[in-house]
């Protein structure tokens, strides 16, 4: 593993030159009005692997499609314009439901690629509704499945957006999550034709749910700030950097392979103490949640053995014996478990990694119906 004053520095956006492999490509994002699949959305529009010439929005959140919709229509300007023009004739929005085998089939008629980012991923309400948990984070995967194989579908890839969760799973959102993974994972086999394969990534920077807009909110509100456990720690990583793992996987990935970063991670005291900064607010210990872990892993013990490097990036390769390499193997890219307590940055590197995000108090503040990070990055950008 990196030292972590490297793996910090280095963590910032150093991509491989990328092929423009979508040019002309339908693409169907499931779950494209989230956190993530509303990042993914502009990135895809941008060109960056090449002009598609259809992105497809599925998601059952009538609202957010249309917030999505108008806040395209409000980009025309000089830094948004290819986006903005690739919005007008690429980019189409449908109502549906991953759950539902008919919304899916009628999604996927003539796509190339399958984003799949619907997913049910806040840990206590897995716990609380686990039917319901099942239901989008494996039976959604499966209908794609089942939708390639019983109507053989000429669809090029498929990509599954996974969690750091998923591996050594102790809680609903994790242990499905894994499945997800398992289900995609086997497809290669019945359907060979098709390119099935994951993502990892860890906590996403103030994105929908995250601590971080929880800590702003109860900063703004004189606290007191409550942790789970002091102790606690979890990978940090922006939304552009989920999506660079999904852009790497798409370009470099075998069938079967789950792709993961190496990110920097903090604790959730750290986390606090950055926010809050010099202002004299209380901090109150709550204890661990139901089904969260004190540290999280990407890659587990049994997994570091069959992963390799790929570029920037660790591919944990398929442990089926169908899709393993029928070459030499490359050595194995990590002797231990790539643990959340293995790459701690310091608390002064806690405030420089949400200073670069714009994440800090006072540099980004959410408006109403606005993400915490999307404010940041607007502000960023400009």
């Amino acid at each position: 593993m990196k030292p972590h004053s490297v793996l910090f520095s280095s963590f910032e956006r150093t991509q491989p030159q990328a092929r423009p492999i979508l040019a002309g490509k339908r693409i169907l994002v499931t779950g494209g009005t989230g956190s993530m699949g509303k990042v993914l959305v502009r990135r895809l529009l941008s060109g960056e692997l090449g002009t598609p010439a259809k992105v497809i929005v599925l998601s059952r959140d009538e609202a957010k499609q249309h917030d999505m919709r108008v806040s395209y229509l409000h980009r025309k300007v000089t830094t948004d314009e290819v986006i903005y023009r690739n919005f007008l004739s690429s980019l189409e929005f449908r109502l549906g439901d991953v759950r539902s085998y008919a919304d899916v089939c009628s999604a996927m008629q003539h796509v190339d690629v399958v984003i799949n980012a619907a997913a049910l991923k806040q840990v206590p309400n897995c716990e609380y509704f686990p039917d319901q948990a099942v239901a989008t984070n494996c039976n959604g995967p499966m209908n794609i499945v089942r939708a390639i194989r019983e109507h053989q579908m000429p669809v090029d890839t498929v990509v599954g957006i996974s969690t750091d969760k998923a591996c050594k799973p102790v809680n609903v959102m994790g242990l499905t999550k894994a499945i997800h993974e398992r289900i995609f994972t086997s497809a290669n086999i019945l359907s060979p034709q098709t390119r099935f394969i994951c993502t990892r990534y860890g906590n996403v920077l103030a994105s929908r749910g995250s601590v971080i807009p929880l800590f702003h909110d109860q900063i703004k509100q004189g606290g007191p700030v409550t942790l789970t456990v002091p102790e606690m720690t979890r990978f940090l990583m922006s939304l552009d950097q989920a999506i660079d793992c999904v852009f790497a996987a798409l370009q470099d990935a075998e069938p079967g392979e789950t792709f993961v970063p190496s990110a920097p991670a903090a604790t959730v005291l750290n986390l606090a103490k950055a926010l809050i900064g010099d202002r004299r607010i209380p901090i109150k210990v709550t204890g661990i949640r139901p089904g969260e872990k004190l540290h999280e892993l990407m890659i587990s013990e049994e997994e570091c053995h069959h992963t390799v490097r790929r570029g920037n990036f660790f591919a944990i390769r398929a442990m089926l014996p169908e899709l393993q390499p029928q070459t030499n193997a490359p050595p194995a890219g990590l002797m231990k478990e790539f643990s959340s307590e293995d790459t701690l940055i310091s608390l002064d590197d806690t405030i420089e990694l949400l200073r670069q995000h714009h994440l800090l108090p006072g540099q980004a503040e959410a408006d109403d119906g606005v993400e915490l990070f999307e404010a940041a990055a607007s502000r960023k950008a400009a």
